[in-house]
């Protein structure tokens, strides 16, 4: 899986077809908190959390690794079907008992900052403390 040549539209209209990825949505308030968090972080964490949680071929809990809500990369993964290896298998082909690669991590992190774009437009718009160290 190649994420310059996934086909996101696709997965885009099947998500669309599920009422149960369709009910999945971003508060204001967690849009702010990813706006603070910054979009190079965001990106870094949700790498981490799928390559920690799901990238192993058998997860700790897989199934019920991925909590419903506490944090937008959360609520983003069960949205995109990025939340435990049956859902990977149903929506993205990737086979169960083997570790995933580097580029379905690279695709699936896309994936998920897309959803979170499209759920929160453009983060720029909520002020915040710039890093300054």
């Amino acid at each position: 899986m190649d994420a310059d040549s996934f086909d996101y539209a696709a997965l885009e209209a099947r998500l669309a077809r599920s009422k149960f990825r369709m009910r999945f949505c971003l508060s204001e308030k967690e849009c702010a908190a990813l706006a603070e968090l910054g979009k190079d972080k965001l990106r870094e964490q949700t790498k981490k959390i799928l390559t920690e949680r799901l990238a192993p071929a058998h997860p700790f809990h897989d199934g019920s690794q991925t909590p419903m809500r506490g944090f937008a990369v959360f609520v983003a993964q069960h949205a995109t079907a990025c939340c435990c290896r049956s859902c990977l298998r149903k929506f993205y082909g990737i086979a169960e008992g083997r570790a995933l690669t580097s580029g379905e991590i690279d695709v699936l992190t896309r994936v998920i900052m897309r959803w979170i774009d499209a759920h929160c437009g453009d983060l720029e718009r909520f002020a915040h403390t710039p890093d300054l160290f």
